[in-house]
């Protein structure tokens, strides 16, 4: 007996989706070994953990660490950065969440790429947005001199790390604490020296504006690096640091010593059993990223089953938009509907959605009720009856509201991420809490075909009424248009700039969006940063 053609689609389904996921993660697992075993061995000879290692024993165990920007920079500088060189990421230390950005010394000495800048600037805005506390874990051997002029200069560039460290001790309180755990060069010395504790590790710890080959050229004294700046000497002498640690062991014991410090978070709601199975995710969406799908299939799975009511079900109902729970956590839903709905067209907003959702978001900043907003939008409705109805003015209002918006804001991107319907969804632009996309996200202004229309349609039109054939250049042009598009469109090249904080297998997705929503209600709400602003 022959398979129904259902099954031999859900099949199919689940084949491209283990596909796209397998070959993630085999690209993250390459990623993780870092500098790769033999610098490994190399750090372990100086009786130092590796990055990861520190992670692991940082954390508390059996608690998820999820990492930020992981695949940042990895198809660049022939791929002798893997994760530019820095493990950013949230988790749990005694039950408490944090950040953390840890120099990943097996790869360039744990020198900075002009990518990590961009990782810990992310790290630290996470941190600060939603008030938790940051660990450094130090182990740097400075600037990457070759690329200095993308890491030095700029209103992003390194001096931005010291920026935010100011801010959070001074504006925002939020705990830094500092472990110099390796070498500590030049300005980056300023990064601990701006923390609330500094913990140095004795025998491997190094921190100075300058090592003893610079110091020997500017001054001509000669000295060796332990009385230069050793972790004895910060500590008994400067006082530039707090504490000493006689091996990196004993260093994390510390900081996790002073994690128990600090006050707990307030209590989650009792969250309630999920029935759904998450493999169900793989099922869903179809391997041609254009046919339609039901949206609702994954929001069974991700949220609880309990108090799923949708906004406006008969009005506009290209846009969904419902109250939920993620965890027994209130949360306010948008998300995109793919398909035909007599007579809109799924995926695209329209006035009459644009206007529904910042209803919706006015609404949810009332309440304080955070957004998820589940991606996949092909941008806003054209042509002259679009026009008519003000579609301009409603799209402006919909990116309004959620720019204003106080609320945590946390976007996942399962298929389109398009035009200016990118940036009214809560697009990177507009500083959600966090961002996430599944392997077949695709972020881009438009897909290929509609930019071999956009450049190409004059010259194919002439051709067309004069009747004679299209060229091999053009031809070549037109391929190459669509070749680059699917390029650009692809979720690694997205995240391998920073367009989101980590692509995610399906199945892991409510666990994922859970653990981001308990970071955010960590900051004050609406109402106290509305004080705040006044004050």
């Amino acid at each position: 007996m022959t398979e129904s053609a259902p099954a031999v689609q859900e099949q199919a389904r689940i084949a491209h989706m283990r596909r796209l996921v397998e070959n993630l993660q085999h690209l993250e697992s390459r990623l993780r070994e870092g500098g790769g075993p033999k610098r490994i061995e190399k750090q372990h000879k100086a009786g130092k953990f590796t990055a990861r290692e520190r992670i692991a024993q940082l954390f508390d165990p059996h608690s998820r660490f999820l990492e930020i920007g992981l695949l940042i920079a990895y198809d660049k500088y022939d791929g002798q950065a893997p994760a530019a060189g820095v493990v950013t990421g949230i988790g749990k230390i005694e039950n408490r969440p944090a950040v953390v950005v840890a120099n990943d010394a097996t790869v360039k000495a744990g020198a900075w790429w002009p990518e990590t800048i961009t990782k810990i600037l992310r790290a630290q805005e996470i941190a600060m947005r939603n008030r938790v506390p940051i660990v450094y874990l130090v182990d740097s051997a400075g600037v990457n001199l070759p690329y200095q002029d993308g890491i030095f200069p700029g209103q992003y560039g390194a001096g931005r790390i010291f920026f935010y460290n100011s801010l959070m001790r001074r504006k925002l309180h939020v705990p830094q604490i500092a472990a110099v755990m390796g070498p500590c060069i030049a300005g980056g010395a300023y990064l601990p020296a701006l923390s609330d504790f500094m913990i140095m590790v004795e025998n491997t710890s190094f921190m100075g504006l300058g090592g003893p080959n610079l110091v020997k050229g500017a001054t001509g004294q000669s000295i060796d690096q332990e009385s230069l700046g050793g972790a004895r000497l910060h500590t008994a002498v400067s006082g530039v640091a707090h504490y000493v640690a006689k091996n990196d062991e004993e260093c994390i014991d510390m900081i996790r010593a002073r994690f128990r410090q600090l006050p707990l978070p307030p209590a989650s709601p009792p969250a309630p059993p999920h029935r759904r199975a998450g493999e169900e995710l793989y099922t869903i969406l179809p391997t041609d990223h254009r046919l339609p799908y039901n949206m609702e299939d994954i929001l069974r799975v991700i949220f609880d089953a309990e108090d799923f009511v949708e906004f406006q079900p008969e009005h506009a109902p290209e846009m969904l938009c419902a109250g939920a729970r993620l965890n027994g956590h209130p949360v306010a839903v948008i998300a995109n509907r793919r398909g035909y709905l007599k007579p809109r067209i799924g995926g695209i907003v329209y006035t009459e959605s644009a206007r529904k959702t910042a209803y919706f978001v006015e609404l949810a900043e009332r309440q304080s009720t955070p957004i998820i907003y589940i991606q996949d939008v092909s941008g806003f409705m054209v042509g002259q009856q679009a026009e008519s109805e003000g579609i301009i003015r409603a799209g402006a209002e919909m990116v309004e509201s959620m720019s204003c918006a106080t609320v945590p804001r946390i976007v996942l991107t399962v298929n389109h991420a398009s035009g200016a319907g990118y940036y009214a969804m809560a697009g990177q632009g507009f500083d959600p809490n966090f961002t996430f996309s599944w392997p077949t996200a695709r972020i881009g202004v438009m897909e290929g075909d509609s930019a071999v229309q956009a450049l190409f349609s004059a010259e194919l039109e002439n051709l067309k009424k004069t009747g004679a054939e299209v060229p091999e250049d053009l031809r070549e042009s037109i391929e190459q248009t669509r070749a680059d598009y699917e390029r650009w469109l692809d979720a690694k090249y997205a995240a391998a700039r920073g367009h989101c904080d980590a692509i995610i297998d399906p199945l892991d997705t409510r666990e994922v969006l859970a653990q981001a929503l308990e970071v955010t209600l960590n900051r004050p709400r609406a109402a106290a940063l509305a004080l705040e602003t006044l004050q």
